[in-house]
């Protein structure tokens, strides 16, 4: 089967490539750099590297929308990966990356006759400000906290609308792995500053997904057959905010000290950090709200459909994840 990954130069789509290409598909994957498209390829097995092709495309540029029908002419299915997942940003970027880059690839849906789309959203749009155990697909939602969530909500929308045969929207929780550009270093941040910070006492649950078993979840919805909807995903093994950052300093031989910090103090920082960093325009603060929030506040999902309809379960259990990624992280960051 051909099938085009959007952002397949970016963590997660990356590798989605290196699956799909060693279950025998021919993948065509877009990105904006080049030299990240070079790593990639270098990766794939040799007897394989004809059936990847690279495009390179910028989402919400000019001619975006053209260039991405034309590398979906043949294809049976879009895995769309490409997006901004940052809790800090300028709206435009977000909706480039978010919005626009939805936008195109329904279009590409619509020219080619592409039945089958597998969406890649997020739970941020299910983050309150408060403890939320169990959160089921269906759920009401909050306004979005930020304008991450708000352009991601606004992308599920569009893909809704399209009314796609056979659409599959979803929803990993905190994707860590090797090659994690945004997570894991926020994580790490953390941890190397020597005094983790505990809000609420440090026992918030935090719901992680391993990379490799979210990929999992995007060939389960590729399959012939596979349920349309909108599904969890994430490890399924929910950790309280000390016990993470305990974990994390073991696996990748670090020092912490944890202190205790009153929640409503650090959120009033927060605010003050983000205002100036708007003010001043010296880009994403040390601590923002959403980023606090989530390592203060319980957010745990129910995987209950995706286990049922999908067909989902988290082969890489919790600590072999965090293993596997010291392990990568160790190789490519040497002291």
């Amino acid at each position: 089967m051909k099938i085009l990954i959007t952002g397949g130069t970016g963590f997660l789509g990356r590798h989605i490539v290196w699956r799909l290409a060693a279950h025998g598909h021919e993948v065509v994957f877009t990105g904006r750099d080049h030299r990240q498209a070079d790593a990639v390829m270098r990766a794939i097995s040799p007897d394989l590297f004809s059936s990847v092709r690279f495009c390179a495309l910028a989402h919400g540029h000019a001619n975006a929308s053209e260039k991405l029908r034309q590398y979906a002419a043949g294809a049976q299915a879009i895995v769309h990966c490409a997006g901004l997942a940052a809790p800090w940003g300028s709206p435009a970027a977000f909706h480039a990356a978010n919005v626009a880059s939805t936008s195109e690839v329904l279009a590409a849906c619509r020219i080619h006759g592409i039945d089958k789309l597998v969406h890649i959203s997020t739970p941020s749009i299910y983050f309150r400000f408060a403890d939320c155990i169990g959160i089921r697909e269906d759920d009401p939602l909050p306004p979005p906290v930020n304008v991450y969530a708000s352009t991601k909500l606004q992308a599920e929308h569009l893909a809704l609308a399209a009314d796609l045969p056979q659409l599959v929207i979803l929803r990993p929780r905190a994707i860590f792995g090797p090659w994690d550009n945004t997570l894991l270093p926020r994580l790490l941040r953390i941890v190397n500053s020597g005094r983790a910070p505990l809000l609420r006492g440090g026992h918030a649950l935090l719901d992680l997904s391993y990379v490799d078993n979210v990929v999992d979840a995007v060939l389960l919805s590729l399959l012939d057959g596979c349920p349309g909807g909108t599904y969890n995903i994430s490890n399924g093994e929910p950790i309280e905010a000390t016990e993470l950052f305990a974990r994390l300093a073991q696996s990748f031989d670090l020092s912490i000290q944890t202190v205790h910090r009153p929640y409503a103090i650090a959120d009033i920082a927060a605010r003050v950090l983000e205002t100036w960093a708007r003010l001043v325009g010296t880009g994403e603060p040390f601590i923002t709200r959403y980023s606090l929030g989530a390592i203060a506040f319980s957010q745990t999902l129910d995987l209950t459909r995706a286990t049922s309809q999908l067909g989902y379960a988290p082969r890489i259990g919790l600590d072999e994840a965090i293993v596997r990624t010291a392990a990568w992280w160790r190789e490519v960051h040497p002291s």
